[in-house]
């Protein structure tokens, strides 16, 4: 149980204990508003109560928002409160949703052995957990940072200088050298702090920092010798005067300093960069990288040139991984945008072409989780390695996929919410750093009914053509009337199908109802992924997917010809800068007819 309570697991299981105790306070209203910045993306369903606490125990998990709130079952959606409806589910049908099935001693034990990967944590539970956390933060921060390197600049320049001017008849000041003692003191201090941080065997530890610290004691002992000299007590010793002056040529190894300053700011971009995604800090390792599981690990984009300045660095990931996991790894790659060259990792790459903020295919999902499933069975000590760009989006989906797949969940919700704690590192922010786009939390629904209903099987293919579109509170986007919007649809990667006011469509704007109603014509059949993205010709901002607002659903799954998405399941709308434009009622709604 100790073990446990270490693991992110814990923190799950906690997670459900405290939402009874939340739902047996009050009412789900009582809960504090605004502390997740994407609405309900995460598929989280709040209000949820469990009838058991026990992990060997089935926990059921009863949610009365799950209807309206989950992106990943949102065409299970019928009506909206004050729009028109047409056919409406009975709650107590679905009113019922099971979290996690009972776990076995040996899926537990796997679980609570992840490792966090960060030694910071363990430095700043201490007795001067405070101090030092305040202490780590300054000497940890990229101004501080830019600070030192433009110091070592200037001690550089009063070395060369003062080399030149010594020789000459010139007069260097007291003062003038005070300047380089105190720039040697300073750098003193930061290794002096980073020491009481670290500790003394962890810090010298890295040859890095030995080399370093021996750097900055040499120069700042020659800048108190020169300070010394320059007291005329001490000029009458000619001797002394031989062997300062060579001194002056040892200070230029602060050359080397400099590199060393490099080394930290480059760490410190590349974290700026991740934000506050868990990273991998532990022997000698600085990665954006986390353990999801003790066998699953999601990790940004392993890059060369000058993208490993502020991405992880492919030959420290390659380090990583052969040092770790030797001959027992696999790594996938989920960019449609990049790639590398596979001999890095020893030909052990595979690749799922997946364009970014968008979403695998169900057909890639299944295929992704039966072979991460025959890879670890192979070997006990086999582990996965998945990335996208950032190692957030693409990435979960995927690995959500494998935690329904291999049954470590049950549902998606919880494989969400699990991905999303152990991806995010709430040591430095609150921002939720697991899947965000609702259309990738609505495919990892997708796949769970995949896998719970059809055995990891695809569902049969439903055609449909897509009859009208009702945009709702459109007043405030672009022009406010629907017609300068235009519609693309996609399938397979392909353009299918596109609209404007002047093609394919009618457009009618109701302006008592604020909706806009798009009536197509000559649609395509739709079947399995779709992708319906608007375009626009007024000056509508654009985010992901260079458009004001797009989504994917899957055909199979379409009820009563009908899906409804609100602004939290929209791409694009569903983030708090965009809603300046989309307000809490804006929705979209769609139509289909059968094809025969």
């Amino acid at each position: 149980m100790q073990r446990l309570k270490k693991s992110s697991l814990y923190a799950w299981f906690m997670h459900q204990k405290n939402k009874v105790m939340d739902a047996s306070l009050g009412s789900s209203d009582d809960v504090e508003k605004g502390n997740d910045p994407y609405e309900v993306t995460s598929g989280i369903c709040d209000g949820a109560t469990c009838e058991s606490y026990e992990p060997n125990e089935l926990i059921s998990v009863t949610s009365k928002e799950a209807i309206t709130e989950s992106t990943a079952l949102s065409e299970l959606t019928t009506g909206r409160p004050d729009g028109p409806t047409t056919n409406t589910y009975d709650q107590s049908e679905v009113e019922k949703v099971t979290c996690v099935e009972p776990f076995d001693e040996s899926m537990k034990e796997q679980l609570s052995k992840i490792d966090d990967g960060d030694e910071d944590i363990d430095l700043l539970n201490s007795h001067y957990s405070k101090i030092k956390r305040i202490v780590y933060f300054i000497v940890s921060s990229f101004t501080f940072r830019i600070f030192g390197i433009l110091l070592t600049f200037v001690d550089l320049s009063l070395i060369i200088t003062d080399i030149v001017v010594s020789d000459g008849t010139m007069y260097i000041p007291l003062e003038y050298r005070s300047v380089s003692l105190a720039i040697a003191l300073f750098f003193f201090m930061d290794v002096f702090l980073r020491v009481f941080i670290e500790g003394i065997r962890r810090y010298f530890s890295d040859i890095f920092n030995s080399l370093d610290a021996a750097i900055i004691v040499v120069t700042l002992l020659v800048n108190i010798a020169y300070i010394f000299y320059d007291f005329k007590v001490l000029k009458d010793f000619p001797k002394l005067t031989i062997i300062l002056r060579p001194l002056r040529l040892i200070t230029l190894i602060r050359v080397f300093h400099l590199a060393h300053q490099k080394r930290h700011l480059e760490m410190l971009t590349r974290r700026m960069v991740s934000g506050n995604k868990r990273r991998y800090k532990k022997d000698g390792f600085e990665l954006d990288l986390t353990y999801i599981t003790e066998r699953i690990i999601a990790m940004s984009f392993p890059s060369s040139g000058k993208q490993s300045f502020y991405r992880n660095p492919i030959k420290e990931v390659v380090r990583f991984l052969d040092t770790k996991h030797q001959n027992h790894y696999r790594v996938y790659n989920l960019c449609s945008e990049r790639a590398y060259d596979a001999k890095y990792f020893h030909d052990r790459v595979r690749r799922y072409m997946i364009d970014d903020h968008n979403v695998p295919s169900l057909s890639e999902m299944v295929a992704f989780s039966k072979e991460v499933k025959e890879w670890m069975a192979q070997d006990e000590e086999n582990i996965t390695v998945i990335h996208c760009k950032g190692g957030k989006g693409r990435t979960g989906t995927m690995i959500c996929a494998y935690l329904l797949a291999s049954e470590i969940f049950a549902t998606a919700e919880d494989s969400l919410y699990y991905f999303g704690e152990r991806r995010t590192d709430k040591s430095t922010s609150s921002k939720f750093q697991g899947i965000e786009t609702p259309s990738q939390n609505r495919f990892v629904g997708y796949f769970a009914m995949v896998k719970n209903t059809y055995n990891l099987t695809l569902p049969p293919m439903k055609k449909l053509t897509m009859e009208k579109i009702i945009i709702y509170s459109i007043q405030g986007v672009g022009k406010g009337n629907g017609n300068d919007l235009k519609v693309q649809i996609i399938m397979q990667r392909k353009p299918v199908f596109f609209c404007s006011a002047s093609k394919n469509s009618r457009i009618v704007h109701d302006a008592e109802t604020d909706t806009v109603i798009i009536n197509l014509s000559n649609c395509p059949p739709l079947y399995d992924e779709v992708k319906v993205k608007f375009l626009s010709s007024s000056d509508l901002p654009k985010y992901y997917d260079d458009c004001p607002f797009f989504f994917w659903f899957h055909t199979s799954f379409i009820q009563n010809n009908r899906l409804y998405l609100s602004r939290s399941e929209l791409d694009n709308p569903h983030k708090p800068k965009a809603w300046k434009i989309y307000r809490p009622e804006f929705a979209v709604e769609v139509y289909f007819d059968d094809v025969i």
